[in-house]
């Protein structure tokens, strides 16, 4: 009778770490870090692990979850692309990303996989950055630092993705880097 239930249990037990790692993990060695390159601009980024929101985390390993690295940097791309002019070319370099909010583990048991909004964890990225014409002559080059410390009063809340405040922060960097041209 006890054999009938051990054997589920040690398939339970064996199967257990193979699928809690199933879920892609940012600070994986073996995962690329630049995007496969796509047009006129390339985005290539540092160790995350080094990344102020895994090291500063309340909740190391909720923050490491997931591929949102690499979906930040396919945001960048996708619309650096749309607003560089013609024959220009831009290459980025991310070396820091502080997402907004911080998980507050403190306010209790259900709280440590929650990122808490407030407005004192505001997005924040820093970037390398090298702007350069037809020509190949450096037209901008230099470190950026982005943060958008009103991140909550401009929210809406019909918005659900879960990177919109770094979205809207790396689109408001662009607009300023990348203005559109005067007609």
């Amino acid at each position: 009778m006890r054999t009938r239930y051990l054997l589920p249990l040690l398939a339970a037990l064996v199967l257990a770490p193979t699928l809690a790692g199933a879920r892609s993990v940012v600070t994986d060695p073996a995962l690329p870090r630049a995007l496969p390159a796509d047009g006129p601009v390339s985005v290539e980024w540092t160790d995350p692990a080094q990344f102020s929101d895994i090291r500063f985390s309340n909740n190391r390993w909720e923050a490491q979850q997931g591929s949102w690295v690499a979906e930040l940097a396919r945001h960048l791309q996708q619309q650096a692309a749309r607003r560089l002019p013609a024959g220009q070319q831009m290459e980025v370099t991310i070396t820091d990303i502080q997402r907004a909010g911080r998980y507050e583990p403190w306010m209790g048991i259900n709280y440590g996989h929650v990122r808490v909004m407030r407005d004192i964890y505001p997005p924040r990225m820093t970037l390398n950055v090298r702007i350069t014409g037809a020509d190949g002559q450096v037209l901008a080059e230099g470190e950026r630092k982005l943060s958008d410390m009103s991140y909550l009063q401009n929210s809406t809340p019909v918005d659900t993705d879960n990177l919109r405040f770094e979205k809207r922060m790396i689109d408001d960097w662009l607009r300023r880097e990348l203005p559109a041209p005067q007609a």
